[in-house]
């Protein structure tokens, strides 16, 4: 009998500790590519781009077949991400626009959580348009003032050698931009888990956006194509390996069980790359359809999550959702109404059914998805729609509008209640001043007084120099 209640005693002990080993709070690192399309990765059999460790990733958590950004362009995702709303409703209708101030972000919401936090590399939500300009220190729309604690980070794109702000100050960094901004994350991480901080770590990669530069050897391979289709998948060849660096490193360092690894691109592929960036999608980057909208994404946690494939639908909305139920943050760190769901459940259940619908809306165009329903608008104003069933037809070749006229009517519906609420928030409904407060207007670098200052000097940088000339 004392036996025995040794035994029990002893798997107590080791269940509380197992148990306490989950409970404590994750490391959490977002990771995104810029215009990588949903067919360019190893694991959906590219023709010609080999992806090791992003294969390697999926084969060790949750690869979303069905992920979706949140718009068919970056600045838009990028605040989704941030806020789990859709773009329009915190004023971020399309790129180089500004996120308003008045909203809450997952970096804030983690701050008062007791994370350190940190962005690296691409920002693009302070209102600024053309290649990426290290940002102002007193920018009232930095990463800064968005929640992070560190940034190194850029307005817009950026490649080899890139010219960044570490919190305010210029650096004139030299190298592949993949590997910069993750071995500066890398350093932000060994830090702070040195001291035993939790830490929250957003990595927004520069390729392969264009201009596309990429090594001679990452893009030996594909001699093949094109010279701009060369460095495109070149430019993905060094994410990749970047990727491989940060996951060898987290291992090494111990932080690979309970560091949640989040990675998706921004919005889908190029339609003037070859070979295909979208896998036999419809549309590409700026469209509405499937080849727009749908990335790749795997989520790995390898204390939480048993690796799985699946096709429940999921959006960059879902990520703070996600986070916020994981880390049971107040529901008062988001403001509503959120369009994002937690993904938790699917953590540990196989769920094929979601229970909300994933809207879109850009421009004059919008898209509600409905499990394998998906409700295009090709023009709101005019009230043109369309209905799709992405199971049977993932092309979205045959508009099921008279097929399915009371699928489509409802979902119609739902799209135009959807609609209202959204105008409802554009016009500052959901913040307590009731309105929107002053916010940049969306505008070129090239026109901004306070870069002028470094135009001479910059025209030696030919990532700038045709556009300082020409002014935009």
């Amino acid at each position: 009998m004392k036996k025995l209640n040794i035994l029990i005693s002893i798997l107590i002990l080791s269940a509380v500790s197992c148990q306490k080993t989950v409970e404590t709070n994750p490391n959490i690192i977002l990771i995104m590519t810029d215009d990588q399309g949903w067919g360019q990765t190893g694991y959906y059999n590219h023709p010609v781009l080999k992806t090791p460790n992003l294969d390697a990733m999926a084969k060790n958590g949750i690869r979303f077949d069905r992920f979706y950004a949140a718009a068919p362009v970056c600045s838009p995702t990028r605040a989704s991400v941030l806020t789990g709303r859709t773009n329009d409703r915190s004023g971020v209708p399309s790129h180089g626009y500004a996120l308003r101030t008045q909203e809450k972000t997952i970096g804030k919401a983690l701050q008062k959580a007791g994370y350190a936090t940190g962005h690296f590399g691409k920002w693009h939500l302070n209102g600024l348009r053309g290649p990426g300009v290290p940002i102002f220190k007193e920018d009232s729309h930095s990463p800064g003032n968005f929640g992070f604690d560190h940034w190194l980070t850029v307005t817009n794109f950026f490649d080899i050698n890139p010219l960044m702000s570490e919190n305010g100050s210029f650096v004139d960094l030299k190298g592949d931009s993949s590997e910069i901004i993750v071995n500066k994350a890398l350093a932000f991480i060994k830090e702070k888990s040195s001291q035993n901080v939790p830490f929250f770590t957003v990595i927004w990669d520069g390729s392969p956006h264009d201009p596309f530069v990429a090594s001679e050897a990452d893009r030996a391979n594909f001699k093949d194509l094109d010279e701009k289709s060369q460095n495109h998948y070149g430019e993905l060849v060094a994410f990749d390996r970047s990727l491989g660096v940060l996951r060898k490193t987290l291992r090494e360092l111990g932080l690979e069980e309970n560091t949640i690894l989040w990675f998706c691109s921004d919005n889908g592929g190029l339609r003037d790359i070859e070979p295909t960036t979208v896998g036999g999608l419809r549309g590409s980057k700026g469209a509405i359809w499937e080849g727009g909208l749908r990335v790749p994404s795997i989520l790995e946690w390898p204390a939480m999550i048993e690796p799985k494939v699946t096709n429940y639908p999921a959006s960059t909305m879902d990520i703070f959702p996600t986070i916020a139920e994981l880390l049971d943050l107040p529901d008062s760190d988001l403001i509503q109404p959120i369009d994002g769901i937690s993904l938790k459940p699917i953590f540990s259940e196989n769920l094929k059914q979601r229970d909300t619908y994933i809207p879109f809306r850009f421009k004059d165009m919008g898209a509600l998805i409905n499990n394998n329903y998906k409700l295009v608008a090709t023009s709101i104003k005019e009230n043109k729609f369309e209905l799709y069933d992405l199971k049977d037809d993932p092309a979205e070749s045959q508009d099921l509008t008279t097929e399915k006229p009371i699928v489509f009517e409802q979902m119609k519906k739902a799209y135009l209640n959807l609609n209202a609420s959204i105008d409802s928030s554009v016009a500052g409904k959901d913040y307590p001043e009731g309105k929107v407060l002053k916010n940049p207007k969306s505008h070129f670098w090239m026109k901004d007084d306070r870069y002028e200052p470094f135009f001479e000097e910059w025209l030696e940088r030919p990532e700038y120099r045709k556009r300082i000339l020409r002014g935009r």
